[in-house]
């Protein structure tokens, strides 16, 4: 598909305005934590559902749910006042290769950072610069992992500075510091800016990105999501990754 800039700009953003709407809520695992109201229950079982963002839609909605369920519906209480007996309630979840014993190993890291760090927005405002979160990312796998752990939980938080394009880390990412007046992002960081944002890459929006010649290399990597956040840019440099929503319903929704 050749277009020039002025015309995919506007071909994407027809795309945005179509499915950046709620609408959109109900079919994605956003829909989860759009169940609640406070900003630390938003953040902490949308970073759950982020976690586990990966394989089959529903099932990714369904198991989500598990978890705010395990957790009373009240993350934030759970994550900080939880003791070990309740942590036995979580034995039998399981999404994917993310077990019980990584959801365990999740909420005591999510309350380290809680009581020590003062919540994940300030690691990540703490870490980033002017143009991108991607070394935040990296430093937030560090300090979610500072305290005694499981090896084998650490393969469920990326790292951009491995060379991984953190797919579902953008996605939590985008939710929590994107304010779209549409009511789909949340826009609950206040102290970050959309225009620090990359795009959460996945087989569907790279696929799309390289049919528009926004994207050439081949590879879903770090590497590539630098190539596809700069050429976002250039259409939007103070909110790129709306085009996160173009992108990913060209192809999911309409086989693109």
């Amino acid at each position: 598909m050749k277009l020039n800039k002025t015309e995919l700009k506007e071909f994407l953003d027809t795309k945005v305005s179509l499915y950046n709407n709620p609408k959109f809520i109900d079919s994605d695992p956003i829909k989860i934590p759009h169940k609640f109201s406070k900003k630390e229950d938003i953040e902490i079982i949308g970073f759950l559902t982020a976690t586990i963002a990966w394989g089959n839609r529903k099932s990714i909605i369904t198991n989500a749910n598990k978890m705010a369920n395990l957790m009373d519906f009240s993350p934030f209480d759970f994550v900080i006042n939880h003791r070990a007996s309740d942590l036995e309630n979580l034995n039998g979840f399981v999404h994917r290769t993310f077990n019980a014993e990584d959801f365990k190993q999740f909420i005591k890291s999510l309350r380290h950072i809680y009581q020590t760090h003062g919540g994940l927005e300030s690691i990540f405002n703490k870490y980033c610069t002017e143009e991108s979160l991607q070394v935040s990312i990296h430093k937030f796998k560090n300090v979610f992992f500072e305290i005694k752990h499981l090896k084998r939980s650490e393969k469920h938080v990326s790292d951009p500075l491995r060379n991984s394009a953190a797919k579902r880390i953008n996605m939590y990412l985008r939710w929590m510091v994107r304010n779209d007046n549409n009511g789909v992002d949340f826009g609950i960081w206040k102290s970050l800016k959309p225009s620090q944002l990359s795009c959460p890459l996945d087989v569907h929006s790279g696929n799309v990105a390289r049919k528009l010649g926004l994207l050439k290399r081949k590879q879903n990597d770090a590497k590539a999501l630098l190539e596809l956040d700069t050429a976002l840019r250039k259409l939007d440099p103070t909110d790129p990754v709306k085009y996160d929503f173009a992108l990913f319903g060209l192809g999911v929704f309409e086989g693109f």
